[in-house]
């Protein structure tokens, strides 16, 4: 992402949150003087908003407003007592105030934890000629470990672990910055209008570009645990609502909202970013 948008979001990360009344194109207060908060305030926040109101707006999805403002979609929803489809209309109010209402939790397993558990059985010793199993560590059926000077810095797209496929072929100009705000996913620099890929099979749930520094942006729910972003297309060719497959082209890559032709890719597990490389297949 630009320096530009870097330092913008250092501002809202240092408690910089204005209201309709300081932000061209705001919506008036709801009754009761609660905060608006405007559609480009924030590209990323770095904890989930806890103050306000958000007033939707045409081409908004719930995911968008998550993404948005740092929100697990799930634990939004719940917030905001929106069920399935989780639908909005331009004029609703998203409330991020308030004691949650929701948890990320999903009612199988709350319904699941009452249940009394069986003890365990020990697990079989290995014979003296065969090597004990490897156990995985949760989520790593999914999670491939990275190296970041293999291949020369070469991204390729096509190859995949467990679910996720590189979503671009290129160099990687960017990195994942786990401490700070700069940069909460990965830059492929290429070729204007070269494919973009899905990273893994999912359903798109923004197509647009709405969200301040990300240009043209798209948004694949995976599960109910993973979504993925792509930003700075040229041209975004697949829309709201479609499913997608692993290695699927879905757009082309662009410089909007951004200082050069480059692909951002971001993972967000449960709304928080997490390291691309360490999904992604080994390079």
């Amino acid at each position: 992402m630009s320096r530009v948008t870097a330092g913008y979001l250092g501002l809202v990360l240092g408690g910089v949150v204005l209201g309709a009344g300081l932000l061209g194109g705001c919506a008036s207060p709801p009754p009761g003087g609660v905060q608006v908060i405007d559609r480009n305030q924030s590209a990323y926040m770095r904890e989930p908003l806890r103050r306000g109101r958000y007033l939707v707006r045409p081409g908004d999805t719930l995911y968008s407003i998550a993404f948005r403002f740092g929100w697990d979609w799930k634990t939004l929803a719940a917030h905001n007592g929106i069920g399935p489809p989780y639908l909005l209309r331009p004029g609703d109010y998203i409330r991020f105030d308030g004691p949650l209402k929701g948890q990320a939790t999903s009612r199988q397993t709350v319904a699941s934890s009452s249940r009394p558990v069986a003890p365990a059985k020990p697990a079989p010793k290995p014979s003296p000629t065969t090597k004990p199993p490897v156990v995985a560590k949760p989520g790593s059926a999914t999670v491939a470990s990275s190296s970041s000077s293999q291949n020369g810095g070469k991204a390729t797209a096509g190859k995949s672990t467990g679910n996720w496929t590189w979503p671009a072929t290129g160099t990687m100009v960017g990195r994942f910055a786990p401490n700070g705000s700069l940069n909460k996913g990965i830059d492929i620099a290429g070729e204007l209008g070269q494919p973009v890929f899905a990273a893994s099979d999912g359903l798109v749930v923004y197509a647009g570009s709405g969200l301040r520094g990300y240009g043209e942006l798209l948004i694949i729910k995976h599960d109910d645990v993973y979504v993925s972003a792509y930003g700075h297309n040229r041209r975004l060719l697949v829309r709201e609502g479609q499913q997608v497959k692993a290695g699927q082209t879905i757009a082309e890559m662009g410089s909007t909202g951004t200082d050069r032709v480059k692909l951002h890719f971001e993972i967000r597990r449960q709304g928080k970013p997490v390291d691309p490389l360490q999904y992604l297949p080994r390079r």
